[in-house]
């Protein structure tokens, strides 16, 4: 299925409203469709709803990735916490160890790049309380396995989605205050180290500073938004800005950390509620850093890809009916 790029972020033209946000695109002539499928009623449709939450929609068009899906332990709560990994090893391990207290708040939901350590086994995953191991066998990298498991949680009717690394550099005593937003109406939240409350643990200087100086002034620029941490993959989404049109996330373009950064701007630019939260992010003192990007021509990839998501690069098609 293909989607052409539209209009630009940097430029287009806004009008200022009276609160300091930014107008909003118009919304899509087709919410009469969209709003069932994620879990909304038109004011014709609206009837006595049961408790129990009901399942999104899984649309036949979305493009999610080929993958096996295992459920290891019943739905426990409204909300999940999606951990993505790819040969994390004992990191995962110890993660999942620190993650125990905060069950409760939220099902574990593993998103396997491909992993082969070890350290995902399903027995071992069941006996942690892990609600479900995904395994993305299709091609695309984190992006995909965002696709995959956003898929999923909308399919089994979770009311939130949290996600997080799985390389333990995240302080996962956050996953309560994450919940809590989405719970007072928030529908993107961002974990931020660099705002009060949040520590920015032993970060490398040179991903400090291209933070600091480079990353987060260009999302927020075109973002018309101030974010602070926007690499920072420790985050929150409600179902509705998943299944929103407008955001198409389900999308095979959206295979790599673009998915991080083109979220973090649209969900601004389209008017949803958005907050940063603090957090606490730490890189080990000594030794290997965990991460998946390494090298001058990760990190320039990098650049190209935060380019092209200010510059409106990966925006869906303007549907019809839509200006």
């Amino acid at each position: 299925m293909g989607y052409s790029l539209s209009r630009t972020l940097i430029g287009s033209p806004v009008t200022p409203l009276k609160t300091g946000t930014t107008k909003s695109e118009p919304v899509p002539t087709n919410l009469h469709k969209v709003l069932p499928c994620i879990g909304l009623k038109t004011v014709s449709q609206i009837k006595p709803q049961p408790t129990a939450p009901q399942s999104h929609c899984d649309d036949p068009s979305w493009q999610v990735p080929a993958h096996n899906a295992t459920e290891l332990n019943p739905q426990k709560a409204n909300y999940a916490v999606c951990v993505f990994v790819l040969n994390e090893g004992d990191r995962l391990k110890s993660q999942l160890a620190k993650m125990q207290p905060y069950l409760p708040d939220a099902d574990i939901i593993l998103a396997d790049g491909g992993s082969t350590d070890g350290a995902t086994d399903p027995n071992y995953l069941r006996s942690m309380g892990v609600r479900a191991l995904l395994v993305k066998t299709g091609p695309g990298k984190l992006g995909a396995q965002m696709r995959m498991v956003f898929a999923w949680c909308l399919k089994n009717g979770y009311q939130g989605v949290i996600t997080i690394d799985g390389n333990d550099k995240d302080g996962v005593d956050a996953i309560p205050r994450f919940v809590a937003a989405l719970q007072d109406g928030v529908d993107y939240v961002q974990g931020s180290r660099f705002i009060p409350g949040g520590k920015a643990i032993n970060t490398p200087f040179a991903r400090y500073w291209g933070i600091i100086l480079v990353h987060a002034p260009m999302l927020s620029l075109a973002s018309f938004r101030r974010f602070t941490d926007t690499t920072n993959g420790f985050r929150a989404y409600t179902p509705k800005l998943l299944a929103d049109p407008r955001i198409a996330v389900f999308r095979d373009i959206l295979s790599g950390y673009e998915m991080h950064y083109y979220l973090a701007v649209r969900a601004a630019r389209l008017g949803y509620n958005v907050r940063e939260i603090p957090v606490v992010r730490s890189y080990p003192p000594t030794g290997k850093t965990p991460t998946k990007i390494h090298g001058f021509r990760a990190n320039f990839g990098i650049l190209q890809t935060l380019a092209k998501v200010c510059l409106g690069g990966y925006n869906p098609a303007p549907q019809l009916g839509n200006k």
